[in-house]
């Protein structure tokens, strides 16, 4: 029987294993060395750009970039926000990662081996728009693997619902349930990892579109 979680049940979760001494940083490195980990299996070439937005899924794409970079690889960040605006475990990731850090636009999109979604979190509840959704356009437009942290962003995690437009992930990496959204993306598990110590579930990485 598969568990699914609600993203408020997600969010309990977390902040269960935090209140039981893991601080949330150490989640966050979790999660984007299993992220870079999936996209090492994947990447035919060297070129990333991880697309990051100012919460919690960019924080696992700060991280991600850090791990892919120490491995030699060549990361850019195209980051949607205002950077100063990043807090908690998210702006200390970021500040860990002393890379390269772009304005979002979708040209930086047109000379990479493989992308990265860490835009949206799980917990979207809004259509998206302007630039958030030029990036996902040309994430579906790039011609290359997409890599989604979590869920693809634009897609509801409780609900499944795609808010106006998704991002057509090749592969999705997510940490320690399922939650309802995942049941749009095809199954078939290539990785292994895990991001919360409250359970022995591995993270698990589908590949496939998702809608």
């Amino acid at each position: 029987m598969i568990e699914l979680l609600t993203t408020a049940e997600m969010a309990e979760a977390d902040r269960l294993t935090i209140a039981g001494g893991i601080p949330g940083i150490d989640l966050m490195e979790n999660a984007g060395r299993a992220v870079a980990d999936s996209a090492s299996a994947v990447l035919q070439g060297r070129r990333v750009v991880i697309v990051a937005g100012p919460g919690n899924n960019g924080g696992d794409g700060f991280v991600a970039a850090r791990h892919l970079a120490e491995r030699g690889l060549a990361v850019r960040v195209s980051f949607v926000g205002d950077r100063q605006r990043l807090a908690g475990d998210a702006r200390l990731a970021a500040e860990r990662w002393s890379g390269p850090v772009e304005a979002a636009s979708p040209v930086a999109l047109t000379d990479c081996d493989i992308v990265i979604d860490a835009l949206f979190g799980a917990g979207l509840d809004r259509a998206v728009e302007g630039l958030p959704r030029a990036m996902i356009e040309a994430m579906n437009g790039a011609g290359v693997p997409v890599l989604a942290v979590d869920l693809p962003s634009g897609v509801n995690g409780t609900s499944g619902a795609v808010m106006g437009i998704a991002v057509q992930a090749t592969h999705t990496v997510t940490f320690f349930r399922r939650m309802i959204g995942h049941m749009l993306l095809p199954a078939g598990c290539i990785a292994a990892a895990s991001r919360s110590p409250i359970s022995a579930s591995p993270t698990a990485c589908w590949s496939g579109s998702s809608p």
